[in-house]
């Protein structure tokens, strides 16, 4: 399916899929997008613990990835990093977003280009502090083990484009891998999304959204 590069409100740059009419990032500013769902609301809860564990449903650009592995370099706690990613972005495309411009050093511009380099399926060190495993896999074919998260990304494409992604089965699957207290976080604040969330046993938070969204969802187990 034909990929294209975008820049969006904030100045930065995110792939767009003209026959679905998606972003993998909101228009409005990918960086400021991923800083306020998933680093301000999520990743901000367990900063300062010993270790943490992370899983990713939508590596895609690995945005996520190393503004998180930025955050966390500023701690001391060891971040465990799990992304999937069924569709994994080129080279080429990696390059042409140019993220590595938006990063605040060389060590961090360096851990980019890292994390896409870094094979798939294994375990990798990419800072004493941070280890990536990055999962060429769909959701509904992965097994997670029970009560290994501490926080789930839920950044998969929206319902409109994407509704097997946020059925109850799925959030079910997700619950069942974080630990007791752990979190979910998604920009997405559908209502049905957020009943669906509910019946799985989540406790739903509606929060206040990124620059040009009213609302995000937060779940707790």
């Amino acid at each position: 399916m034909e990929r294209t590069i975008i820049t969006t409100g904030d100045g930065s740059k995110t792939i767009h899929i003209p026959a679905l009419n998606e972003n993998y990032h909101s228009s409005h500013g990918a960086v400021q997008e991923a800083k306020h769902v998933f680093l301000k609301h999520g990743l901000e809860l367990f900063l300062g613990k010993p270790d943490m564990h992370i899983l990713e449903v939508g590596f895609g650009t690995g945005l996520n990835t190393i503004l998180t592995l930025e955050a966390a370099s500023h701690s001391d706690t060891h971040v465990y990093y799990d992304g999937l990613e069924a569709f994994p972005i080129t080279t080429e495309e990696m390059l042409a977003l140019e993220y590595e411009n938006l990063l605040p050093s060389d060590f961090v511009k360096n851990q980019y280009t890292e994390i896409h380099a870094t094979p798939w399926d294994n375990p990798q060190t990419i800072t004493p502090t941070f280890t990536l495993t990055k999962i060429h896999e769909t959701l509904q074919k992965q097994n997670f083990t029970s009560n290994t998260y501490d926080l789930i990304y839920f950044d998969a494409f929206g319902p409109r484009v994407q509704e097997a992604m946020w059925t109850p089965e799925i959030f079910q699957k997700l619950y069942n891998s974080l630990k007791t207290g752990g979190y979910l976080v998604t920009y997405c604040a559908k209502g049905q999304v957020k009943r669906d969330l509910k019946s799985v046993g989540f406790i739903v938070e509606t929060l206040p959204g990124p620059p040009g969204k009213r609302e995000m969802t937060r779940g707790k187990k």
